[in-house]
């Protein structure tokens, strides 16, 4: 890089930053680009794919529509966290005994789980996940619960039916019943409203009153679940992880799969900025390239890009791309080439094509000509770097288009299926009800950030505008 373009460079960023727009401008992108950075760093790319398609089960303690952490500013109250406790991690809070019984190859293991429940609201969920070691017969659960109060719920005996079996314990019909009973058994016969849950009937503070209207308090305190197992043979063995699902989930919560959405916010960013940068730089120097040739040789080659350019702007561009995208498996690649290939004869080859109209006749490119310049040193070295200048603030500004451009395909479903980008979340989101669901935190992250692109590009190139064209400058 010459010192002469070098200190233009600087002197255009410093006359930027002169510039409210400007400055707001470079403090968005500046904000944008670390966060890039920070995701590229952080969280590799194939540990991302790897952690986005949630292969394994890898997300089962995650909270389902988990809102993030910091919602609970707006709510005005303790919202639950996920709590996990795990026989076989030795889990703070978990106690493990195995006592055979004697004459017998029978033994008895007995897994005492002790947690603090200390939140405003009831969790989401409640899993149990069995994990036993046996030959033949599977062994027998017996599941007890002890409230903070004192209250101790015991659950019937019942069977494994697999060695890795699950207890949904919060839509188990079974579980519901044996809580109804418990609360008729204390309280007579009383009426227990059907809008309770099992979740709210373990985790609440009953009276009568309150489980006839369906509105209990959260009990809160130190509660035990005891689960006792009668396992067969010398070699069984039954472990447990109990999961007892929040409400709430990192920065930024979680999806309908359980996925944290963190992981595509941030690796939609680098995805956006990529796409929309190059796009608009591709697009941008194609056409100013073909511009400048067709305007240079004129006749039948200008005519000819004349009435290309004509026809390109009027179809229906983003159709194009949906019946693209719908008959083939596009990746992100395919979907730029796409882009590009579709803009290249677009709008801007018509004011580029005016601007060298002009400067084609000015006194130092009639000297070129006199001592021989060939036509293409005129083009690249004579008049495109003349032309540049007034290009770049539509080449910054062209970026949102494309970022908004890749969102929208991903939101109708015709992206690339396996990025996680913010439209992809958009779409997830739509599929799975969110706004109707209330979970607007899951539409208004990636739409944040879409904007917060938008405003960074359009408030650049509105400042580079005026630094370009001074005339701007007395508006």
């Amino acid at each position: 890089m010459s010192k002469r373009m070098e200190s233009g460079i600087k002197a255009t960023l410093k006359e930027l930053l002169t510039y409210k727009s400007g400055v707001l401008g470079v403090a968005i992108l500046v904000f944008l680009i670390g966060l890039s950075i920070y995701a590229m760093v952080a969280l590799p790319y194939d540990q991302a794919i790897k952690l986005w398609r949630g292969a394994e089960g890898i997300w089962l303690n995650n909270p389902r529509n988990a809102l993030p952490e910091w919602w609970e500013i707006f709510v005005g109250k303790k919202l639950p966290r996920t709590i996990i406790l795990d026989s076989k991690t030795a889990s703070f809070g978990v106690s493990k005994a195995v006592t055979p019984v004697a004459g017998t190859n029978m033994k008895l293991v007995t897994i005492n789980y002790l947690f603090e429940y200390n939140y405003d609201d009831f969790p989401s969920e409640m899993n149990i996940f069995f994990y036993a070691k046996y030959q033949k017969d599977p062994p027998l659960v017996k599941i007890t619960l002890k409230k903070p109060g004192g209250d101790t719920i015991e659950f019937p005996r019942f069977a494994l039916k697999a060695p890795n079996d699950t207890l949904y314990y919060s839509i188990s019909n079974d579980v519901l019943n044996t809580l109804l009973s418990h609360y008729v058994s204390k309280y007579g016969k009383i009426n227990i409203s059907e809008k309770l849950s099992p979740l709210e009937l373990t985790f609440g503070k009953d009276t009568a009153e309150g489980l006839e209207k369906g509105t209990l308090d959260v009990e809160k305190g130190v509660y035990r679940l005891t689960i006792e197992a009668t396992c067969f043979g010398e070699d069984s063995d039954l472990d447990a992880r109990v999961v007892v699902y929040g409400k709430v989930y990192g920065p930024a919560g979680t999806d309908h799969l359980r996925r944290p959405l963190e992981i595509a916010l941030l690796w939609g960013t680098p995805i956006a900025l990529a796409f929309g940068l190059t796009a608009s730089l591709v697009t941008s120097l194609l056409q100013l390239i073909i511009a400048t040739i067709g305007a240079w040789y004129g006749g039948i080659i200008d005519s000819a890009i004349q009435r290309i350019t004509e026809i390109y702007m009027i179809l229906p561009f983003l159709q194009f791309l949906i019946l693209i995208a719908a008959f083939y498996k596009l990746d992100i690649w395919v979907i730029l080439a796409a882009v590009i290939v579709l803009s290249i004869f677009g709008a801007g080859i018509k004011s580029t094509r005016a601007l060298v109209l002009s400067i084609k006749e000015y006194p130092y490119i009639e000297a070129a000509k006199t001592y021989g310049a060939s036509n293409l040193r005129i083009i690249f070295l004579y008049i495109i770097p003349k032309i540049l200048p007034p290009i770049v603030p539509g080449l910054i500004s062209a970026v949102p288009g494309y970022v908004f451009l890749e969102a929208a395909l991903s939101f109708l479903g015709l992206g690339d299926p396996f990025l996680p980008t913010w439209g992809k979340i958009l779409n997830d989101a739509q599929n799975a009800g969110a706004l109707y669901r209330g979970y607007y935190y899951w539409v208004l992250e990636p739409s944040i950030l879409l904007m917060l692109t938008a405003f960074a590009f359009a408030f650049l190139g509105f400042a580079l505008d005026r630094i370009v064209n001074p005339r701007l400058r007395e508006m």
